[in-house]
């Protein structure tokens, strides 16, 4: 009877375990989109209520929920409201560094940009778009290195 109970409870467990780490790992089901830096300046955390967005190598990601770190008045609101790349490789609030630009950047710097890009913004926070600047080049053609199937959340149905 014991023996019984312990598996049930076992089993009880195991697909809570299980359900939870399915929703730990749910993707976001809104669609991504393209900011200009004009869209994209609109959530830099002035406004109360208003989601908060920071792009890293031209994809926006919402950091709403850090909140405390990003929102007005926190010290990483300078990077809000624009794509910071330069600023999160130099580790640098330095308005000068809050830009897309990468040129002049050493190799530890740039290790350093995507071991944060990706070990902290990809997986903590949702991405909700891409910059222009992204998938197009200096003089407004298409970049065709950019490929939007190869990016996460992006449905090409739901985008363009």
């Amino acid at each position: 009877m014991a023996t019984a109970r312990i598996c049930v409870l076992l089993l009880a467990l195991s697909s809570t375990s299980a359900e939870d780490v399915k929703l730990k790992h749910k993707t976001s089901n809104k669609p991504v989109r393209l900011f200009t830096e004009e869209e994209l300046g609109r959530y830099d955390g002035r406004e109360e209520g208003q989601p908060i967005y920071m792009a890293i190598k031209g994809v926006v990601f919402d950091v709403t929920k850090g909140r405390e770190f990003y929102g007005k008045g926190a010290p990483y609101n300078a990077l809000v409201g624009k794509d910071s790349t330069r600023a999160v490789a130099k580790m640098s609030l330095d308005p000068a560094d809050l830009t897309s630009d990468i040129s002049g950047l050493s190799e530890d710097q740039l290790e350093s940009l995507e071991s944060v890009f990706e070990g902290t913004y990809k997986t903590k926070y949702p991405i909700v778009g891409y910059t222009a600047s992204r998938i197009l080049t200096e003089d407004g053609s298409p970049n065709r290195a950019f490929k939007p199937e190869d990016q996460p959340l992006f449905q090409i149905k739901d985008e363009f």
